[in-house]
């Protein structure tokens, strides 16, 4: 799986061990990589190296990852992959509101992590395309559902939500053809640019999200195959 060329990685975690061995593993497949072992740490270093992804601890002295996501997104917005010790739905539903793309959980394998990394990267260069596309389409509308892909707007009713770029990329999806019923692994394929089903928490994850926003009536489930948009 090759690498995106010239890539930097910053990776904060606070676990001298932890974060030497994902670097010492991202390093040797070729990517330029940094570290921070704090939330003030982290917030410098994205600002002095401009990294093109983050590798993101949850729990960090100073402020922890959420509050890194915060900031650093409203500074420019960056692919983040979060880790965690923590498996509660909670907590990485707010990583995921406030900015992260993906999370692993601890005990990891560095090569997931590699992995993941690469899949964020790809996912930046497909986002470019997506964007492209999105601005030449017209607005889609379900139900009182207005979605805008040119100006990244979404309408519900009179009221304007704000949605996540990866929870919008999700929507506009779904909203591509109402009613129907889309496999997990087709929008994990359309929207992330994943050939498996190794993000299938990672997706249901968003679309609890992005129900919490826009009403949970209008994303349907059907288990065992996947999601639908639905007029409210």
């Amino acid at each position: 799986m090759p690498t995106v060329p010239q890539a930097s990685v910053l990776v904060v975690e606070d676990e001298p061990l932890i974060n030497q061995a994902v670097t010492d593993r991202l390093r040797a497949e070729g990517f330029t990589v940094h570290q921070a072992y704090d939330g003030p740490g982290a917030v410098a270093a994205f600002e002095r190296e401009r990294p093109d992804l983050l590798v993101l601890d949850l729990m960090l002295p100073g402020f922890d990852g959420l509050e890194v996501c915060r900031r650093v997104q409203a500074r420019r917005p960056v692919p983040v992959l979060m880790l965690t010790a923590r498996d509660e739905e909670t907590d990485l539903l707010v990583g995921l509101a406030v900015g992260a793309d993906d999370y692993v959980t601890k005990p990891f394998s560095l090569r997931e992590v590699v992995a993941r990394v690469q899949t964020l990267l790809r996912r930046v260069e497909r986002a470019s395309e997506l964007l492209a596309a999105h601005e030449s389409a017209a607005t889609l509308i379900v139900g009182d559902l207005a979605i805008s892909p040119r100006e990244r707007r979404v309408l519900v009713g009179d009221y304007a939500v704000h949605l996540t770029p990866l929870e919008f990329d999700l929507l506009v999806e779904l909203a591509r053809m109402p009613g129907a019923i889309r496999s997990r692994e087709e929008l994990m394929s359309a929207v992330w640019g994943w050939s498996d089903a190794t993000g299938t928490r990672t997706l249901d994850s968003h679309v609890k999200s992005l129900r919490a926003k826009i009403g949970a009536e209008r994303i349907r489930t059907v288990h065992g195959v996947g999601y639908g948009l639905e007029p409210a």
